[in-house]
């Protein structure tokens, strides 16, 4: 089989702008200290009404910054209703009892997987009170029009 002198031009141009790409991008993911996600925290479904601080949900002040531990389960967010401040970090940390769910604050750019056996975590900073609607993107089952919470910034 003889391959075509335009052929050969070609492949050898098309090799080599990839070869040039993946340099480029390889380069720069080093350069920037781009890695592989770690540290991926993990949690037994069946024992999260029984592990700290998932046995009791809600809003929790450390100063600087507000973590927020909610959990997804069948067609709820355990709390369903929470205050933050304005202006000050919170990190949402949310989990899953049973099915997949998402944890997707309107408005925001807070949008996450809830998987059963994971810990999810998301960081935002509310510029302006109000009430924040928190819905399921991920279909749940025959009650997932209703699963939805509320967040109140003040």
């Amino acid at each position: 089989m003889t391959i075509h002198r335009y052929e050969k031009i070609w492949l050898t141009f098309g090799i080599g702008a990839l070869i040039v790409f993946l340099s480029i991008l390889g380069f720069t993911a080093f350069a920037e200290g781009h890695t592989p996600p770690g540290g991926v925290l993990t949690i037994d479904p069946q024992l999260i009404d029984t592990v700290a601080p998932w046995n009791a949900p809600g809003v929790y002040d450390r100063g600087e910054r507000v973590d927020v531990y909610i959990v997804g389960q069948v067609f709820a967010f355990n709390p369903n209703r929470f205050e933050v401040p304005v202006g000050k970090p919170v990190t949402f940390h949310a989990v899953t009892k049973d099915v997949v769910h998402s944890f997707t604050i309107v408005g925001t750019t807070v949008n996450m997987m809830l998987i059963p056996g994971y810990v999810n975590q998301a960081t935002y900073t509310f510029k302006e009170p109000g009430s924040y609607l928190i819905l399921c993107n991920e279909y749940c089952g025959a009650g997932h029009q209703v699963m939805q919470a509320e967040v109140i910034v003040r």
